[in-house]
């Protein structure tokens, strides 16, 4: 017995069949397709944009542009409420133009961000050549920032681990991206 669930649209179908036996997550990610530069949402058509609030912008700054080396790109002040820092890592040359994604943190004046809800609320940068996995963890350790266990063991194996002031962590990968 089983229940098929389909979700279609121009640009990507997603199946899955849920039974009562467990089966492997490569088998259902096989279900999936999408018509790859063709999707608006290629990294050729749109640009991406992490974006998380805060309760202090400032005490953010310090781990994400001394210790992991990103530039404050923009800000704003009191846009209805909020003020923000939008962060992007600078481009490796000046012939290879920025990467097509930014962080942005936002804080309100009336509304508590608090911590990061679990130690598993990652961003991950996979680097598998050593010698630049090596300078990253050095960067962050002379900005005064120190690893800490992960959650996932994972990511003990494959990379070092780092906390931001609120708590949300990133992980600098000694290795290739799965994708």
């Amino acid at each position: 017995m089983y229940l098929k669930l389909t979700f279609q649209c121009k640009f990507i179908s997603i199946s899955y069949r849920i039974t009562d036996h467990a089966t492997s997550w490569k088998a259902r990610m096989s279900t999936m397709s999408s018509n790859g530069p063709n999707s608006p949402l290629s990294e050729s058509q749109a640009h991406f944009r992490i974006a998380r609030p805060t309760d202090s912008i400032p005490s953010l700054l310090p781990f994400y542009v001394d210790g992991l080396g990103f530039e404050v790109k923009g800000s704003f002040k009191d846009h209805e409420g909020f003020d923000g820092v939008l962060l992007a890592l600078p481009p490796s040359s000046p012939q290879v133009p920025s990467l097509g994604y930014h962080l942005e943190f936002t804080q309100h004046v009336s509304h508590r961000a608090g911590r990061a809800p679990t130690q598993d609320n990652l961003v991950v940068f996979y680097m598998p050549d050593e010698t630049l996995h090596q300078r990253a963890v050095a960067r962050m350790k002379n900005a005064g920032f120190e690893s800490v266990k992960s959650f996932n063991p994972y990511w003990d194996r494959h990379g070092t681990t780092f906390e931001d002031p609120d708590g949300y962590r990133v992980v600098l990968a000694n290795t290739r991206s799965p994708v």
